[in-house]
């Protein structure tokens, strides 16, 4: 997969990525971690035995939680503040099944979060839009974080000054269109600033889209999306009402257990609500699975703007682009 040069604009994300991994340096001073008390607060060194009483201890300020390894069924809602969620162990920690306001494992609507090496899995909950992170409000960063067997990953509201990054992450088998109001899907992003995905993974949908995003730029590189174990997805990625920035060196297979096959990336299916003038589209790979033989279109354009499409590699059955 080629690597990913970023923009001027990619270099302040960049900053914020970094400013995660410098938050996990603290974790060599934390003591070890008490049973009974699996969430200590960095800056306190003090151990809690509830997530929430963790997050609440910060309040409005800002600071991060070390959470250790294991099974965790908790949850938490942050409504103030900028709190780092960081598993101790990249991995080990894992916050399963449970979650809070009938939403996600974190409900975030506080100034700003960070996560970091956390497990999200088997987030459900009657309205099908249970999620490992619930973002209403504020800033996110995501990185190196696996969210698997649920029915969303990450699922926001509207923040339109709002910056969301995901780096180094892995969704497995999420989405579902079972529920009345529509489908589920690994990442569904709403009227946000900003989206940028970088160097993750998405595998093994179980209905919807993979990324679903009305964030006004996007940037989604050096990526995978591998339907080939798919079962009833829709899109790649889908920008229902269109959006600026790059889709660039990522790596696509669209598998066989289709609920729509008709594109592997939708542009504005709902609406102009944003300029899509500029976006660029290259140095994609794109291919249908082994053993597949339909027709289907890499780019399909309801925006009518003026796209850059360049330097994508397209295997057998594959259009470049088809407005509509």
């Amino acid at each position: 997969m080629d690597s990913f040069a970023p923009t001027r604009r990619g270099a302040r994300f960049a900053l914020v990525l970094a400013s995660v991994a410098a938050l996990a340096l603290p974790f060599a001073a934390v003591p070890a971690q008490d049973r009974a008390a699996p969430y200590t607060v960095v800056e306190t060194g003090r151990g809690y035995a509830r997530l929430q009483q963790a997050v609440d201890a910060i309040g409005g300020g800002r600071g991060a939680i070390a959470i250790a390894p294991g099974r965790h069924a908790d949850c938490a809602v942050q409504t103030e503040g900028r709190v780092s969620y960081l598993s101790t162990e990249p991995g080990a920690a894992i916050l399963d099944g449970v979650t809070c306001e009938g939403k996600a494992a974190l409900v975030l609507r506080g100034q700003g979060a960070e996560v970091s090496g956390l497990v999200f899995e088997n987030m459900r909950v009657p309205d099908f839009n249970g999620a490992g992170i619930r973002l209403e409000q504020g800033d996110l960063t995501v990185a190196q974080s696996w969210f698997r067997d649920s029915q969303q990953g990450i699922l926001t509201a509207a923040d339109p000054n709002g910056t969301i990054v995901v780096d180094r992450s892995t969704f497995s088998r999420l989405g579902t269109c079972e529920g009345a109001g529509g489908c589920a899907h690994s990442i569904y992003v709403g009227d946000y600033g900003q989206l940028r995905v970088t160097r993750s993974r998405f595998e093994e949908g179980r209905g919807g889209h993979y990324v679903k995003s009305r964030a006004a730029r996007v940037e989604i590189a050096g990526s995978s999306f591998d339907d080939s174990r798919g079962k009833a997805t829709n899109y790649m990625i889908d920008l229902p009402g269109g959006a600026t920035g790059q889709i660039s060196n990522n790596w696509f297979v669209q598998g066989r257990d289709k609920e729509n096959y008709s594109a592997f990336i939708a542009l504005a299916a709902e609406g102009r609500n944003h300029s899509s003038a500029g976006l660029v589209i290259q140095g994609n790979d794109a291919r249908l699975a082994p053993g597949v033989d339909r027709n289907t279109v890499f780019v399909a354009d309801w925006s009518g703007d003026s796209l850059a499409l360049g330097g994508n590699v397209l295997g057998p059955g594959l259009k470049r682009f088809e407005r509509r």
